[in-house]
């Protein structure tokens, strides 16, 4: 249970730190470049170095890694363009209703079945999220749907990456699956922003690398946990707990107002996580 607890720490700091970098770079691909390069670094370090000897499992191992890091940098450029076409409230949503991909993986690839309460749990969990990202000043529709059913796929297979490794890939190898899923993000987000143009300066690499520490202790203690727990437990605890978590931060630090709509939605998540880990 504590590296459930440490993995959602490090994604509302995830979260938080691209909150207030995104506002002070002028390149926010070079923001995500920096912060694979330092996630890269840090995964390297866990493994003492060493990448690329040819060890049992290694072929999974970057195979998976490889798709991961694709799927992670899809998954950022499809929220873009779904901000762009359907707005920040659903775009939000969608991304974070990835997490039916996960459950579903688990369950009819893994046989991981949630109990009475836990499926009590999950549904108050898809409600809350749905309540929190909920504005009624906004009128406007979804005018791409299919963007939007793309950015929940994209978002949640990233996300249940590592469930997929932590039942085909060898335990041994957690720290290089890590290191070849942000090594070939930041290749492949590199040369999105080279084409683009765009260069990185210094407020890049700070932001970058403030975002990059705990994104890769997030994935790591997401690992961690997933050893411990059920994908069923792990991933709706961890995607409600992190909105959690960043929304008091919202409302305590940066002064942000809640609706009558959302303060409900925090006690629905407070009340999901307790049926979730019953």
């Amino acid at each position: 249970m504590q590296f459930l607890l440490l993995a959602i720490l490090c994604s509302s700091s995830v979260s938080i730190a691209m909150r207030v970098g995104t506002d002070r770079v002028d390149n926010n691909y070079g923001l995500l470049t920096m912060n694979y390069v330092v996630c890269s670094l840090l995964a390297a370090i866990h493994a003492g170095f060493r990448i690329l000897p040819i060890d049992t499992g290694l072929t999974i191992t970057l195979g998976l890694g490889a798709f991961t890091g694709f799927v992670y940098l899809v998954a950022f450029v499809l929220m873009q363009r779904n901000i762009e076409q359907n707005g920040v409230v659903l775009s939000s949503v969608f991304m974070k209703l990835g997490l039916l991909v996960p459950m579903v993986v688990s369950i009819f690839l893994f046989g991981e079945m949630p109990g009475a309460m836990q499926w009590l749990g999950f549904a108050l969990a898809i409600v809350a999220i749905v309540m929190i990202n909920w504005n009624s000043g906004d009128k406007g529709g979804a005018s791409s749907a299919i963007g939007l059913v793309l950015l929940l796929l994209a978002g949640g297979s990233a996300d249940c990456m590592s469930k997929v490794f932590e039942e085909l890939g060898p335990a041994a190898m957690a720290n290089r699956f890590l290191f070849f899923t942000f090594f070939f993000a930041f290749v492949l987000c590199r040369d999105l922003m080279l084409r683009k143009q765009q260069r990185i300066g210094k407020k890049e690499i700070i932001c970058g690398a403030l975002v990059g520490l705990p994104n890769f202790y997030s994935s790591k203690f997401i690992l961690l946990a997933l050893e411990k727990l059920d994908a069923v437990i792990v991933y709706p605890s961890f995607s409600v707990g992190t909105l959690f978590v960043v929304t008091l931060t919202g409302v305590l630090f940066f002064k942000e107002k809640l609706r009558g709509l959302q303060w409900l939605a925090v006690l629905v998540i407070l009340v999901s996580l307790v049926l979730l880990n019953i």
